[in-house]
């Protein structure tokens, strides 16, 4: 298993693997063919950056069968989603911000996120593994009371993309099987979600590749998984999130 992770030294981006509390800087392109340097860091002189710059990245609603048997959805027949901007980007560590304009309840959301290493098109369900460059976490942040505030039209766009609304981080986690793992999504230390990949609807690679037959999928991109029961709402001035998945790390950020 390799950790990845982008950072700011000396005001530059940079990426790296990790090796417990020290960074291997490598060079070139983390999906193609990155070579190591000499160079190594501690990890605690450096500032986190989301670990890849998504050109997308696709929410899923209605993917695991506990939440879906609570509140009697129906089962998709193929994936439900949605597509997060790139201001929503947000790195471990960093302040996940109130919109100016919304006084309404907003919750976090504790999600696996998948993370793609080569373009791709049209891929079947045997081939994912050649396509995924691993793991990470995410927090899909969501304004809740505006996704029905028009009867005519659902606002999933304008609840989830605010700024700072996609925190994901720390690191993306390679040669991990993404259906063995837990998700776990806690508030101010109390954990809330707890569930495992296996009760998706949709597993993580089954998702990549029926995604990937609606849209061309690019190095980088991000696939969130969708969430379990749990989400919480943030209340108060000042809320500390984590969410965490054991053998990737713990997504970190403060709500106020």
């Amino acid at each position: 298993m390799t950790h990845w992770i982008r950072f700011e030294d000396s005001g530059l981006a940079c990426f790296g693997t990790i090796d417990e509390d020290q960074i291997t800087v490598y060079e070139g392109d983390m999906f193609d063919q990155p070579r190591p340097t000499e160079i190594v860091l501690p990890l605690s002189a450096v500032t986190p950056l989301t670990p890849t710059v998504p050109g997308k990245m696709i929410g899923l609603w209605n993917n695991l069968w506990a939440q879906s048997r609570k509140f009697e959805l129906p089962t998709p027949a193929n994936p439900w989603y949605f597509i997060k901007s790139p201001n929503t980007y947000l790195a471990t560590g960093g302040l996940i911000r109130r919109p100016a304009f919304y006084d309404g309840n907003i919750i976090f959301e504790a999600e696996l996120g998948v993370v793609i290493g080569k373009q791709c098109f049209g891929i079947t369900e045997e081939q994912p593994d050649d396509f995924i460059f691993g793991y990470t976490c995410v927090n899909d942040v969501t304004a809740i009371q505006l996704l029905k505030e028009d009867p005519f039209f659902a606002q999933w766009t304008k609840a989830k993309c605010f700024d700072t609304f996609g925190p994901f981080g720390p690191v993306i986690a390679t040669d991990i099987d993404p259906d063995s793992l837990v998700v776990k999504g806690a508030l101010n230390g109390q954990e809330h979600q707890n569930y495992p990949v296996s009760d998706m609807i949709f597993s993580p690679r089954q998702l990549f590749s029926l995604l990937s037959r609606d849209m061309t999928l690019m190095p980088g991109d991000l696939i969130s998984c969708g969430t379990s029961l749990g989400a919480k709402v943030m209340r108060g001035s000042t809320n500390v999130v984590e969410i965490s998945i054991d053998g990737i790390g713990i997504l970190s950020n403060t709500f106020a």
